[in-house]
Order: C-alpha cells, then structure tokens, then sequence
C-alpha cells in the first residue's frame, strides 16, 4: 500500500485507537496514567476537548494503521504546574459539593460548581481551620509523558 491510500489524522478527525500515557517525570515517573492496549479500542473526536491540545496536535500527521510513541515535554502535554491553581477554600464551600457522611481525605479529588454553572476538579491537600487547601492543576501538570499509539481507524 502506498502513502497516497492511507488516510492521515486531521485536526478534526474520528479516531480508533490504542494508547498508552506513560509518566516520564514526577514522583511517578515510570507508571502508566491510562492503556488501553489489553482492552477495547478507544474512539478520540480530535477538537472537541477529549484529550488537551498537545496531545492531539501529537496524532496529527499519523496515518492509519501506524504504530508510534512520542514523548512530549509537560508544557505540550498539560502544562507546566500553575501555583496559582493552588487555592484555599472555606470549609461551607467544600460542604456543598461533598457528601457530609464521607469524611474527606488530603488526595481526594472534589467536584466543585462554578457560579456560571460549569464543574471543575480539585484535589485536596490540606485541612486547615475552617478551610481547605486544593490543587485545581490538571492531575497531569507539570509531567512529561510518553505516548504509545496505534492508530486502527481515521475518519
């Protein structure tokens, strides 16, 4: 088969595939986030938000059938961690997204309600008082990961 039959990865394209995210950095360094190699193939909407940008700007270019691993540096991955992401919340605010039956933990991830109606995570790491301090930084901040792809479909 030549290059001119194979079907290449857009930045709007519908993907069948198998990864694998390895974590490159951190205190983890060495474990995998996600694989979905021993499972069902995962499906991917390139530009709706699945996956960060970095990620998917990674895909693009690859074609069907391909196997690959590419590392990408925290930045193009998740970003690097942002310190500002670190923030205290009062203890009424973490009441009213959480069950009051299930005491909460440091390294427990919270679901918060943003005023406009969005959601948004964050781990907490911290109890102090009447507040509570959370990391709102993507799990994978500040990682470089490894990426081992096999692209099954491109639509």
């Amino acid at each position: 088969m030549n290059d001119s039959t194979h079907l290449f990865v857009r930045p709007d394209s519908y993907l069948t595939l198998h990864y694998r995210i390895e974590l490159v950095s951190g205190p983890a360094a060495g474990s995998v986030f996600a694989d979905t190699f021993d499972q069902r193939p995962a499906t991917l909407q390139l530009g709706s938000g699945q996956w960060a940008p970095g990620l998917e700007q990674a895909l693009v270019g690859h074609h069907e059938g391909e196997r690959f691993v590419i590392d990408l540096p925290a930045a193009q991955a998740y970003g690097d961690r942002n310190p500002d992401l670190l923030q205290w919340v009062t203890r009424a605010a973490v009441e009213e997204n959480t069950d009051p039956e299930n005491p909460l933990l440091a390294g427990d991830l919270i679901e918060f309600a943003a005023p406009n109606g969005a959601r948004y995570s964050g781990v907490l790491k911290q109890w102090e008082g009447d507040r509570a301090l959370f990391d709102f930084n993507h799990p994978l901040a500040g990682t470089d990961l490894r990426l081992h792809v096999e692209l099954l479909g491109v639509l």
